[in-house]
């Protein structure tokens, strides 16, 4: 029988973020979530069907944690759509990720999971392309400069920067970092 207890069943699966980004995807075992979560022994079983359920719940929780604040999300909505706002909007997405470190390594766990894991990878692939959709339609709705494949190239472009910054943090330093961001909006967002 799964249990219903949300506050619970979302730590566990805050826990299971933990454990992917530390140990990996071979590392996340019942007992290891139970232990990051804080819980006894034996509760992550409880409330999850299977590995397979919890691998996909969190990566759904990702998701839902790397989604902004609503106050930055008016703040954005209020600004003037120019490249200034642009460049504002894309240092404070790649700085809330970047900032959610085991998020984002647990998130690149997931997806090389998914690729033995048809399952995983369809819940993956719909919650990625859901994700890039409400970017594009943001973009056009918002009036802020720049095409749709501005977007999309912007998206390749600042996941794989984070991912340097996440993994090899001593490549390229916060500044180079943030020179990165201006010159990729420069130079592919145009009004």
């Amino acid at each position: 029988m799964v249990r219903r207890n949300d506050g619970r069943r979302a730590a566990l699966v805050d826990g299971a973020i933990e454990v992917l980004a530390r140990d990996g995807a071979r590392g996340l075992t019942f007992r290891a979530v139970d232990a990051a979560a804080g819980v006894p022994g034996g509760t992550a079983s409880n409330y999850f069907g299977n590995r397979d359920d919890l691998l996909t719940q969190a990566g759904a929780r990702v998701y839902e944690r790397l989604t902004p604040e609503p106050e930055v999300i008016e703040l954005q909505r209020a600004a003037r759509p120019d490249k200034e706002s642009y460049l504002a909007l894309m240092r404070e997405v790649v700085g809330r990720v970047s900032g959610f470190r085991t998020g984002y390594l647990a998130l690149l766990e997931l997806r090389l999971e998914a690729t033995r894991r048809p399952e995983l990878r369809a819940v993956l692939t719909e919650r990625v392309r859901a994700d890039l959709d409400a970017n594009l339609a943001y973009h056009e709705e918002s009036g802020l400069p720049g095409d749709l494949m501005a977007v999309k190239l912007l998206y390749l472009a600042f996941n794989w920067l984070i991912v340097e910054q996440l993994t090899l943090p001593d490549v390229l330093s916060v500044e180079e970092r943030d020179a990165l961001v201006v010159a990729a909006v420069e130079r592919l967002v145009t009004p």
